[in-house]
């Protein structure tokens, strides 16, 4: 069946794709979509050379097909990627697929076009996130890497201190006539190297976001005027310390402690970068529903490539001896986990400003009372101690039976559980590690108030992700020692949380 004229004219105009037939180098028949992709009128661009719609680069593609063209068989002669012009002389990328057709009027050549603009855009936006990704996980593992060698630094440095110091208190021990006050030296050099690394590990896990968060509102304005004489003390007497209050200030909801850290570590910053004395402005205020606090300092500045990597863990200007690199990445921590945000402006020569802003308002939130004890030691009752690393498990063993308690021991949850079943009398706590290999601690302590529902849970962690709640809180309940702990600081928490 031979088709009519009208129809052949219908389907040439329904194409989505341009179509041009060309014969002897002239277009002969144009679409309505080529005369809108090439901007010219459908009429005037019948009987234009091809060379009105071709590019350079167009051109050398037709010029090697051109023998094809004009000596190859009927039937297609493949798809092409190239260039186009517009009446305009603008170019765009466009896909080409010819093939040639035996007509009664001779050979002609049917190229339908498909502009590929949009494509094109794509593919270059792909290619940039493709990049933008790279370059990211590039940074990453820069990061990761400053991260992993300013931690190895810093504890190689403690432990050379302890291990040295503890091999100097077992030979003056072991000699002949042990030296008392020599051993004694000796060993509060060990207990300064680990409390420094308890220092290091508390700003790790600020940093990261992982540090316990104990909030309670607060009032911003008092906690600096409180911790003024810290900051005096922090920055010396060559630097000059101005407090300006806002006035009217709405409590904020934070854990006091980690503001007084973030202080003291900009406090740090500043004095550094004013070696031959200044001004440290620290003023506060109120900004629509969020309070903020700013430092600003007169000192050296940052140039733009520092001061874009300030926040960054580990990375410091100074040398190994002044400083760790922590104390910007412990302020970011500190500030996120609060829910707030902090920027830095500096300028070389001019000083450096730290803005942080803090969510206004202030909800009751505390985790008990915070005096101590009046007494620590145990009065016989039991306690079920589960700690997976042994040597801790037998210090804490050790400081509760001391004290007057008598301990149960277990390595891990299964353990504990099973030594719980077959204990007849009375378990009144379980002091139990957080992160343990095959049952962690809030597993266990779930299980063992099921069977024994008087007894009641302390936990201890340097990691306690499992038992926090949002923005680093304390699930409701629970109760944590912070890892590493003295031996003072465990008697308080048992015996705080014995008598409730």
């Amino acid at each position: 069946m031979e088709w009519s004229e009208e129809l052949a004219g219908g389907l040439l105009q329904a194409a989505p794709d341009a179509i041009l037939v060309l014969a002897a180098g002239r277009i002969v028949l144009a679409n309505d979509r080529a005369g809108q992709m090439y901007g010219w009128p459908v009429e005037e661009l019948v009987g234009q050379s091809v060379e009105v719609l071709l590019t350079d680069h167009s051109r050398a593609l037709l010029q090697e097909r051109r023998r094809v063209v004009e000596e190859g068989v009927p039937g297609s002669i493949g798809r092409i990627v190239t260039t186009a012009r517009r009446r305009d002389g603008g170019e765009f990328p466009v896909e080409s697929s010819t093939a040639l057709v035996d007509t009664a009027q001779g050979r002609v050549a049917v190229a339908v076009v498909r502009d590929v603009t949009e494509r094109a855009r794509a593919e270059e936006e792909k290619d940039r996130l493709r990049a933008e990704a790279h370059a990211h996980r590039s940074q990453r593992l820069e990061s990761l890497g400053q991260l992993a060698g300013g931690i190895a630094h810093d504890f190689n440095n403690m432990l050379g201190v302890i291990l040295n110091y503890a091999n100097f208190v077992i030979e003056e021990a072991e000699s002949a006539e042990p030296d008392v006050a020599m051993i004694a030296s000796d060993a509060m050099q060990v207990v300064r190297a680990g409390r420094r690394g308890t220092d290091l590990t508390h700003q790790l896990l600020a940093f990261a976001r992982r540090e316990v968060v104990r909030p309670q509102p607060v009032d911003l304005n008092a906690l600096l005027t409180q911790g003024q004489e810290l900051l005096r003390r922090t920055l010396g007497e060559h630097i000059n310390l101005i407090f300006r209050p806002g006035p009217a200030l709405p409590m904020i909801t934070c854990d006091p402690g980690q503001i007084e850290q973030m202080l003291v570590n900009l406090a740090q910053n500043a004095r550094d970068a004013m070696p031959s004395g200044g001004d440290l402005v620290i003023d506060t205020a109120v900004l629509g529903d969020r309070v903020r606090l700013r430092v600003c300092d007169s000192g050296q500045g940052m140039p733009a490539d520092v001061a874009e990597r300030a926040f960054e863990p580990f990375f410091t200007t100074k040398g190994s001896a002044e400083g760790s690199g922590l104390g910007l990445a412990t302020v970011y921590g500190i500030v996120t986990q609060a829910g707030g945000e902090v920027t830095l402006n500096s300028e070389v020569g001019l000083g450096t400003t730290i803005t942080v802003l803090l969510p206004a308002g202030a909800t009751p939130a505390t985790d008990g009372a915070t005096e101590r004890p009046a007494a620590t030691g145990g009065r016989g009752e039991t306690l079920l101690v589960v700690e997976d690393e042994d040597a801790l498990r037998d210090v804490a063993g050790r400081i509760l039976t001391g004290a007057g308690y008598r301990v149960l021991a277990a390595e891990g949850g299964a353990q504990a559980l099973e030594l719980a079943a077959g204990h007849d009398g009375r378990i009144d706590l379980l002091v139990s590690d957080v992160v343990m290999p095959g049952m962690l601690g809030k597993e266990l302590a779930e299980r063992l108030v099921v069977a024994r529902p008087g007894t009641r849970v302390l936990y201890m962690s340097g990691y306690a992700q499992p038992v926090l709640a949002s923005q680093g809180t304390l699930d409701p309940g629970v109760v944590l020692l912070e890892k590493p702990f003295t031996a003072d600081d465990l008697l308080v928490a048992v015996r705080r949380r014995l008598d409730g």
